[in-house]
C-alpha cells in the first residue's frame, strides 16, 4: 500500500460500497506484530482519500491476524467457541481502524452483530444507512453474529441489505485464477468472469454461501491486490485492476 493521492476532480464509478479486508493485511510478517501501526496508517490513510471522493464505504474486517475460527478448530478449540473468539478478533481490528481514522478527522461509527453497547452500536440497518447517508464511515464488526458464517458472507449480507453497488474484496493476490498461481506458473488471470462461470469453473471467488448471496442480489465482486499502489481508490474509479466478477 502506498499513500494515496487524493483526487477530487474524477467522478467516482461506484458511491455505496463494501470494502471486504482480511485481518492478515494489518499483519507484520517481518516482526510479527499482530497490527502494525505503519501498516494500520497507509491503510487508513488510502480510505480517508476514498471517503473524500465522496464514497460511502461500509467496511467489513476480518480477524485472522489475531485468531481464525477454523484454525483453532484444528487446534481442539470448540468450532462454535472458535467462531465466537473470531468474531471478537474483528471486534478488534475494526477499533483500531476507527481510532486510526478519526485521528485523521474521518467520522467513523463501529456496529457490531453481537451487542457490546460500550464498545460499538449495534447492527440496525437504517441507522448504519443514515450514518453513510451522512458521510460517516461504517465499520462492521463481529461478523454476522453466527459461528460457521465467514466474514466473506459477512461482506455479502451487509452488501445486500445497504443496497452497496459493489463489493471490493481486498486480498493478496491481484485477481481471481484457473488454479493457484503460487503453485502453478502458467495459471490464468480473468480480468472479468461472469457469475455462471465461475461456478462453473469452480473459480475460488469467495466461499459458496458468500458467493451465493452476491450471486442472487446481483452484487458484483472486484477481487484485487490491496498492496498495489492506490488499489482501493482504482477500484472505486472503476480502473483497471484485479478481476471483476458480475
Amino acid at each position: 500500500m502506498n499513500k494515496a493521492v487524493e483526487n477530487n476532480s474524477v467522478k467516482p464509478k461506484y458511491k455505496r460500497i463494501i470494502l471486504k479486508i482480511s485481518g492478515e493485511v494489518l499483519r507484520n510478517k517481518e516482526n510479527g506484530n499482530t497490527i502494525d501501526p505503519k501498516i494500520l496508517n497507509e491503510l487508513s490513510i488510502e480510505l480517508k482519500a476514498v471517503h473524500d471522493m465522496g464514497v460511502e464505504i461500509g467496511l467489513v474486517v476480518g480477524g485472522g491476524n489475531i485468531f481464525r475460527g477454523l484454525a483453532g478448530a484444528k487446534r481442539g478449540v470448540d468450532r462454535t467457541t472458535g467462531d465466537y473468539m473470531g468474531m471478537l478478533a474483528t471486534v478488534v481490528n475494526g477499533l483500531a481502524l476507527m481510532d486510526c481514522l478519526e485521528k485523521m478527522g474521518v467520522h467513523v461509527r463501529v456496529q457490531s452483530a453481537i451487542p457490546m453497547k460500550e464498545i460499538a452500536e449495534p447492527f440496525i440497518l437504517r441507522r448504519a444507512v443514515r450514518h453513510m447517508e451522512k458521510g460517516r464511515l461504517v465499520i462492521f464488526v463481529a461478523g454476522t453474529g453466527n459461528p460457521y458464517f465467514s466474514t466473506d458472507t459477512t461482506a455479502a449480507l451487509r452488501a445486500s441489505e445497504i443496497g452497496a453497488q459493489v463489493i471490493l474484496k481486498a486480498t493478496k493476490v491481484d485477481g481471481v485464477y484457473d488454479k493457484d498461481p503460487h503453485l502453478y506458473k502458467d495459471a490464468k488471470k480473468y480480468t472479468r468472469v461472469s457469475f455462471d462461470e465461475a461456478l462453473r469453473n469452480r473459480l475460488n471467488v469467495m466461499d459458496s454461501t458468500a458467493f451465493s448471496l452476491c450471486l442472487d442480489n446481483n452484487i458484483p465482486i472486484l477481487v484485487f491486490d490491496i498492496n498495489e499502489p492506490m488499489a482501493i481508490q482504482r477500484a472505486v474509479m472503476g480502473q483497471d485492476i484485479g478481476t471483476l466478477v458480475e
